[in-house]
């Protein structure tokens, strides 16, 4: 890490604009590469993970363990990365958590081989690392960017990461057949492929991100004049900035809740009125890919008609999935697929312009464990969204949560109107 910063210091005040753009641009690349690899160590251990678990354990009763492994894992991994990354950069940060994840993949596989339970939930709850530091990684990005740049620079990390996400679950048979012919449980195949990827992504941040870009902005701020640099707020400015921090982390958490409760229950209601495992996955896999291709155009439409917009897009958007999941014959796929898929663009558009909004409200001085602080909270929300909607299907129905959800959501106009005052006070300010 020393070397990064004399690196940093020895070029502080010779950088063209030329040359910062070089910068921006090679960070983007290297940390789409690594989301690559990252996103196929997500999507391929959780596609099998509750399966190993139901085998090993004999029984469904605990085959949702590895969910809530995952979740608690990734809260966890969330803020040590974050932290991590504010005192050393981004580089240490992602490299430890993304070598973290995959440790806790190969662990898995140990596991499936000795038959251990106790090794299998120590290495599911270190594997959500990996999922934490993916998530992680989208700031990485905006680091360097400019205002107008930053939910462009965020959309295309995210748009990495899904080219990975839709490989590992196709990788899913031949990772299992690769399994049983090294003499491994076939279910913990992925597992083999998870763990390499994630540690290949880490390898990737650790060679390549140089110079990090976290350090390269602390140094510039803590050395040039703030009339270049925001390096000095007043108190109301101070405000402001938590208010915003405050607002951005409240679009995300409430985007991830009313995604997570309503997708989570999604499975069980098509299962109930008939429909088999390939017609659920067809539809889940509309909606991961409804999270995750629009986020190009996303970022655009954030930089270019603001923050505001998107994020009452978002909340109108969850409205009408929520309302057309309730509404729509069980047994109709179409209408399903359409409901999942506004429900995962409007959980796009809200994770977009929540984190965009969360990156202008902090400065270098505690972004990265800011940002650590609410992937957290977000890691949460989904976590009680998920235990809190099998409840409400159990005591009432799935167009009652459904309903509820696209309700809630309406929440973020209200929420994105305070943001908009915050904006006003700051111009009046300058």
């Amino acid at each position: 890490m020393l070397s990064d910063k004399i690196e940093v210091f020895d070029q502080r005040n010779s950088l063209s604009s030329e040359k910062l753009k070089q910068i921006y641009k090679r960070t983007l690349l290297v940390v789409s590469i690594s989301q690559i690899f990252g996103g196929a160590g997500l999507a391929a251990g959780i596609t099998v993970g509750a399966l190993l678990a139901q085998q090993m354990m004999g029984t469904d009763a605990f085959s949702g363990l590895p969910a809530a492994l995952f979740t608690i894992g990734s809260a966890a991994a969330a803020f040590i990365v974050g932290r991590l990354s504010q005192r050393y950069g981004r580089r240490t940060g992602l490299t430890i958590g993304f070598l973290a994840g995959g440790l806790g993949a190969l662990g898995v596989v140990i596991a499936a081989i000795t038959n251990s339970i106790l090794l299998l939930f120590v290495s599911l709850f270190i594997y959500g690392a990996g999922t934490a530091t993916n998530l992680q990684a989208r700031y990485a990005g905006t680091d360097l960017a400019h205002e107008n740049q930053r939910a462009t620079a965020i959309s295309i990390i995210l748009v990495s990461t899904t080219v990975g996400a839709f490989a590992g679950p196709n990788l899913v048979g031949v990772m299992g057949d690769f399994a049983i012919s090294i003499g491994v449980p076939a279910l913990a195949g992925p597992f083999i492929l998870s763990g390499t990827a994630f540690i290949i992504a880490g390898l990737i941040i650790f060679l390549m991100l140089r110079p990090d870009p976290f350090l390269f902005v602390k140094m510039m701020e803590a050395s040039l004049s703030e009339q270049v640099f925001e390096g000095s707020l007043t108190k109301s400015n101070q405000y402001n900035n938590k208010r915003g921090i405050a607002i951005g982390a409240a679009v995300m958490i409430l985007t991830q809740l009313v995604m997570i409760a309503i997708m989570t229950m999604t499975p069980v209601h098509m299962k109930h009125h008939g429909h088999g495992l390939s017609e659920i996955g067809l539809v889940i896999g509309v909606h991961i890919g409804s999270m995750y291709l629009p986020s190009l155009v996303t970022g655009v439409l954030v930089d270019k008609i603001g923050r505001t917009a998107m994020v009452i897009a978002s909340g109108i958007t969850l409205l009408l999935a929520g309302v057309i999941a309730a509404i729509a014959p069980g047994d109709s796929m179409f209408f399903l697929i359409i409901a999942l898929s506004l429900l995962g663009l409007g959980w796009n558009f809200g994770l977009i312009s929540g984190t965009t909004i969360l990156v202008d409200s902090t400065q270098s001085s505690t972004r990265a464990k800011t940002q650590g602080t609410i992937d957290v909270l977000i890691a949460l929300a989904g976590a009680t969204g998920g235990a809190m909607s099998g409840m409400i299907v159990a005591y009432s129905s799935y167009a009652a949560l459904s309903f509820a959800g696209g309700v809630l959501a309406l929440l973020l106009i209200p929420v994105v109107v305070n943001y908009r005052g915050t904006l006003r006070q700051k111009i009046n300010q300058r």
